[in-house]
């Protein structure tokens, strides 16, 4: 018993003792809480970003102990007392990363999570090579730039690295290839929205570690091997958002834990596989716009662990299998614009989880679960009593009938039954409303879209609705004026109303105050109206009447007007001089006042703060010099002045200006040389300039012309992307709008002057005619690669045509006439295949005119008045000494059809700005946010 006791003893004096030690080792060491309090110091912490959840540095402190392994965010090892652990994420931290960040102090380090901070741009430093024990590395989200450091490539110990951002092309990696190649080890992978521009590296099919690999939106390009679908391990793998990635899914022996599969924005193809049913975890397939074909397998039902599928935007065949009734555990399922079809869609009834469907664009029937609360309709082949049928889907909040061909005249009384309703889209059908009462006070309608619904009277119901919050009645045939019972209920919550493109006169008795004080945006332009300029009520941030017949001034109460962000008043009769206080006006970002009768000065104050990216004063009477307060716009892309009595010598101080893309001073009196004393310009970002009509003098501004870096290279950008500002405009709790404000302008472009309602981003054009320039033609034009207009016609340029131009590879107008020009014709030239007006009549050249390709298509009034030139077209035959050969590799015909013949009109009375507009619910979870934002253009809120 003794002998027990004083074991007994002995043991609790070992651990006692084994207890101090332990407790003295866990001690931070000096060095390293050294290390964190200068990694501190070295920043400072900002609350207020979105991403900061708790400064986790503000415990820090050396005061007392200084045991840093107290710290938040730090953990030691129990025996070493090193710190192994810094996780910093979301702790507001603001501030550049030092090259030499006392971080790489910490060599004991197995885990750093910096993620979700704010470091400036900066570049990720090299020196991460030195942290051999990293088995966990997350930089992700914190606003890093530049190359990422090739020694993080060395932690061969690396379990997961998460590098992604979320501003895409700010970090690049040179060859991922190399990159990955000793870290076999790793379990996670998170590169998103890292510019790779690369194929994808092969080799990541050997990872049988993998469980997560996300790579979308990194400019991928080439074929993803199918083995990637087949690694043991992988649970997620996202590789969305590169467009030039191509793909299929494995046939057989596919059966991987797969639990999400995101391959939305590739070009993946081929049928969707039967062995898809074997992969009984996954519960998120996206897959939406890509290239799939075929109909969908019965196998699918046996996802039973699916709650999300988007197949939509694909060229999905046949009928929706029976099976999906299996999917019970589904909650949303996309499958619009297809080629779906089918006579039941029974199988949805038993869906009970199911709160969205989206069906649009296929030739599907009816049949709907009743938990639905999200049902989206349009572009359908739908027959019967429809209004009638969705009166029990009792928790319905968004309801979307677009363009299903109803006609006639709808009882909406069906609808009203549907207390939960808040949503309702009815645009592009051919109908009218029922006029007795519908006791629609209740409802919780908020968002009613009736446009393009050949309507012609305002609907009576609209004055009863009192949670009305966003009006869409854009694109009818509504008469007459707007009346004041539209808003009887719905004065405080109305912030969106849209009254575009229908015949309206005026405003009832003439009363132009609209009594809203919450509305954010207002748009009644492409009507009647034929009064002076309303002011807007106070809250509003885009406000648009353009294409009117407004009359009068502007009334310097519109400056009130502290939270505008758009106006645009283009395409009326105003008149009178600018209030001096437009410049002032904080938050404007777009201000278009072209083409009415304003006289007098621009306004010159422009504050410090300038947000102004957009300013179109064109066609009016405008007097003066151009303020040189513009250059305070630091963000300003685009400005027009064209069409004015500006009196003033070029504005070269717009050289500072990083982000300018347009300058448009046609037919106006200026005068002067233009490159003055400057020694250099920065005109980096300029896309278009036209100086036509006016008289500057002296040499052509080649200084200005090498400065135009954007012009050098040919942007790769598609076709429908047009130069316009995006913005996002919170109206509820549960809507954003977003609005493309897009630039217009007109320009000579192939002999015609058109006008030019959407300028493409990739529209390269210079228009230096009509002035007085003298000398040569610099030779440097040549490296304008972009270029697709050039017009130096009507000066006194010599000398001859530089062989330079022919590197313009995508130049489709040159316009050279009415100058003095001498030599011949470069036979280069010839080389342009997209060329199709040329002219270089009324000059002094010489010898044969070039042969093949265009040259071949175009008609003597090109090569007039020019005695010494011979050749097709003209009746002057070269000699046998002046007969050129055609041109080696050049093929006549040329079918491509040019990228801007489908953007321009001949010129026309009224164009305006082009609005588009989406709406999205906002209590979906975020990426359906973002997702939502890329779709509006094709859906529901045209």
């Amino acid at each position: 018993m003794a002998a027990l006791s004083l074991y007994l003893l002995l043991t609790w004096i070992f651990l006692l003792s084994l207890f101090r030690t332990r407790f003295a080792e866990v001690l931070c060491h000096a060095d390293e809480s050294s290390a964190l309090m200068e990694f501190k110091r070295s920043f400072r912490t900002d609350t207020t970003d979105s991403r900061c959840v708790y400064p986790k540095v503000h415990s820090w402190s050396l005061d007392g102990s200084g045991d840093c392994c107290s710290w938040d965010g730090a953990e030691c090892d129990e025996v070493t007392g090193r710190v192994i652990i810094l996780n910093l994420s979301s702790s507001c931290l603001s501030g550049t990363m030092s090259p030499n960040t006392t971080l790489f102090r910490l060599v004991h380090v197995e885990s750093l999570n910096l993620a979700f901070n704010s470091f400036n741009f900066s570049s990720i430093p090299y020196g991460f090579g030195n942290l051999s024990k990293l088995q966990y590395l997350n930089l992700s989200a914190s606003d890093f730039s530049g190359e990422i450091p090739r020694d993080i490539s060395q932690l061969s110990k690396l379990v997961s690295l998460d590098l992604s951002t979320s501003w895409y092309e700010t970090l690049h990696m040179p060859n991922m290839g190399d990159f990955v190649h000793n870290l076999t080890g790793l379990k996670e992978l998170d590169l998103s929205s890292v510019s790779l521009l690369s194929p994808f590296p092969p080799m990541l099919a050997n990872f049988s570690s993998l469980t997560l690999l996300r790579l979308h939106s990194c400019g991928l390009s080439g074929n993803i091997p199918v083995s990637i679908f087949q690694l043991p391990n992988l649970e997620v793998l996202s590789i969305a958002y590169n467009s030039n990635l191509y793909g299929f899914f494995p046939k057989p022996h596919w059966g991987s834990p797969l639990k999400s599969l995101y391959l939305f924005g590739t070009n993946f193809s081929g049928e969707i596989p039967t062995s898809i049913g074997n992969l009984s975890l996954l519960n998120e397939l996206k897959a939406w716009d890509c290239c799939f074909s075929g109909s969908l397998p019965s196998s699918m039902g046996n996802l039973s662990h699916l709650t999300e599928l988007d197949l939509s935007e694909n060229n999905l065949q046949g009928q929706i299998p029976g099976s999906f009734t299996n999917l019970t555990q589904l909650s949303m399922l996309w499958l619009f614009n297809n080629n779906l079809n089918g006579d039941s869609l029974e199988w949805v009834v038993n869906l009970t989880k199911l709160t969205i469907l989206e069906i649009s664009g296929n030739q599907l029937s009816n049949g709907f679960p009743s938990s639905l609360t999200y049902l989206d309709l349009s572009s359908n082949d739908l027959h019967g009593d429809i209004l009638g049928a969705l009166r029990n889907l009792k928790d319905l909040e968004l309801l979307n009938l677009k363009s299903l061909n109803l006609n006639g005249v709808l009882d909406l009384n069906d609808l009203f039954t549907l207390k939960n309703l808040t949503s309702l889209h009815l645009s592009f059908n051919n109908i009218s409303f029922i006029k007795s009462f519908i006791n629609a006070t209740t409802s919780k309608l908020a968002h009613l879209y009736l446009d393009s619904c050949n309507l012609t009277e305002f609907p009576q119901f609209i004055g009863h609705l009192s949670k009305l919050s966003l009006l869409k009645l854009s694109h009818n045939r509504i008469r007459g004026t707007i009346p004041r019972w539209m808003w009887n209920n719905s004065k405080e919550s109305l912030k969106y109303v849209d009254l575009s493109h229908n015949l309206l006169t005026g405003f009832e008795n003439n009363r132009t105050d609209l009594p809203l004080p919450n509305l954010r945006y207002i748009d009644v332009s492409s009507n009647l109206l034929e009064t002076t300029l309303p002011v807007p009520p106070p809250l509003v941030n885009l406000y648009n009447i353009s294409n009117n017949v407004l009359f009068g001034d502007i009334p310097t109460s519109i400056c009130e007007r502290s939270s505008l962000t758009m106006l645009d008043f283009s395409n009326n009769a105003l008149n009178g001089t600018l209030p001096p206080c437009l410049g002032s006006i904080g938050p404007l970002i777009f201000l278009n006042l072209a083409r009415n009768k304003f006289d007098g000065m621009i306004p010159h104050v422009y504050q410090d703060d300038c947000q102004l990216r957009m300013i179109d004063l064109r066609e009016n009477r405008l007097r003066g010099t151009v303020p040189k307060s513009l250059g305070n716009c630091g963000m300003l892309e685009f400005l027009n002045l064209g069409g004015n009595q500006i009196n003033d010598t070029f504005p070269l101080w717009l050289s500072k200006l990083a982000y300018l893309k347009v300058i448009d001073l046609q037919s106006n009196n200026f005068y002067g040389p233009i490159e003055g004393h400057l020694n250099q310009l920065n005109f980096t970002s300029l896309h278009i300039l036209d100086l036509s009509n006016n008289s500057f003098n002296g040499k052509l501004p080649s200084k200005l012309l090498q400065s135009c870096l954007a012009m050098k290279v040919i942007d790769g950008q598609e076709n429908w992307a047009y130069m316009c500002i995006q913005q996002f405009i919170e109206l509820s709790i549960i809507v954003f709008n977003e609005n493309l404000m897009t630039y217009a302008m007109t320009l000579m472009n192939k002999g015609t002057k058109r006008d030019y309602v959407k300028i493409p981003e990739t529209l390269a054009a210079i228009d230096l005619s009509n002035n007085k320039f003298e000398g040569f033609i610099p030779k440097l034009i040549g490296d304008l690669k972009s270029l697709r207009m050039l017009n130096l016609s009507n000066n006194s340029l010599t000398g001859g045509i530089p062989p330079s131009l022919a590197n313009l590879k995508v130049l489709e107008s040159l316009d050279l006439s009415l100058n003095n020009l001498v030599g011949e014709i470069p036979q280069q030239l010839a080389s342009l295949t997209f060329l199709a007006v040329f002219d270089v009549s009324h000059n002094r050249l010489s010898g044969p005119i070039p042969r093949g390709t265009q040259f071949d298509t175009f008609g003597s009034n090109s090569f007039v008045m020019n005695e010494g030139l011979c050749g097709s077209p003209l009746p002057n035959k070269c000699t046998n000494a002046d007969n050129a050969p055609l041109p080696p590799s050049l093929t006549v015909d040329n079918e491509e059809e040019s990228l801007f013949d489908l953007d321009w009109k001949i010129m026309l009375a009224g164009a305006g700005v082009g609005f588009l507009v989406g709406v999205v619910l906002g209590n979906l979870i975020i990426d359906k946010k973002s997702r939502w934002f890329l779709r509006c253009s094709k859906r529901m809120a045209k």
